[in-house]
């Protein structure tokens, strides 16, 4: 079994018991929240938990967290895998290159950034952005996770292979899972559209054009 392999089995184990060794107190703040807590009260609590996290090493590497940004109530959810250098310097998700395109994806879809809700998989960058490792995805999947479960957007975007595989439990590869709808067991009624990252487009300008019929079918969806 490789290394990812072992993250979605880490990560099955965690969203079949919805608990997670060294987080109680977050999902203890999260239940209060059956109380009347607004989403904005709960994302911030999460946050804070977020930035007391040691589950991994990667905390004592970064210069600032990377929660997410976006609007609390937003209907469209994109979630990609890690920080990478200009995420970590502004403590923002997807602002570098890739950043700059999604936004250009977001808005042909004739939506802007603060319409949506944007977030990755880990919190802190991996060093040389690497892709993140079993332990870290282990350590870091209840915080996305409960961000899903506060936000409960109508459709999440899962941005590559990272994203769509944690939340779908599956080791299926990105060009197998992009294109359809389905469902997801962290909240009734959210629907998962999995597609490439942005960082892929890059690389691979002949992928825009599925990309952008994912995007369409996203438009449908949430219209």
């Amino acid at each position: 079994m490789d290394g990812f392999a072992k993250a979605i089995n880490s990560a099955k184990a965690y969203l079949e018991t919805d608990k997670m060794a060294g987080v109680e107190a977050l999902f203890r703040e999260s239940a209060k929240s059956e109380t009347g807590q607004t989403k904005d009260v709960r994302l911030e609590a999460l946050k804070k938990s977020a930035e007391a996290c040691k589950g991994c090493q990667l905390n004592k590497r970064r210069t600032n967290l990377v929660f997410g940004v976006g609007t609390p109530s937003a209907k469209l959810m994109f979630i990609g895998e890690a920080p990478g250098e200009d995420e970590d310097l502004k403590g923002e998700p997807f602002v570098g290159r890739a950043g700059q395109l999604l936004t250009k994806m977001i808005e042909a879809m004739g939506l802007r950034r603060e319409d949506v809700y944007i977030a990755n998989i880990l919190k802190c960058r991996p060093p040389n952005n690497r892709p993140p490792q079993p332990d870290e995805i282990s350590a870091c999947c209840a915080f996305i996770a409960e961000q899903v479960k506060i936000i409960n957007p109508k459709v999440v975007c899962a941005l590559g292979k990272f994203a769509a595989q944690f939340l779908l439990k599956t080791d299926e590869p990105i060009s197998a899972l992009r294109g359809k709808f389905r469902g997801i067991d962290l909240a009734d009624g959210v629907k998962v559209m999995p597609t490439f990252h942005p960082a892929y487009m890059l690389r691979n300008p002949s992928s825009k054009r599925l990309v952008w019929e994912d995007l369409k079918k996203i438009k449908n969806e949430i219209d």
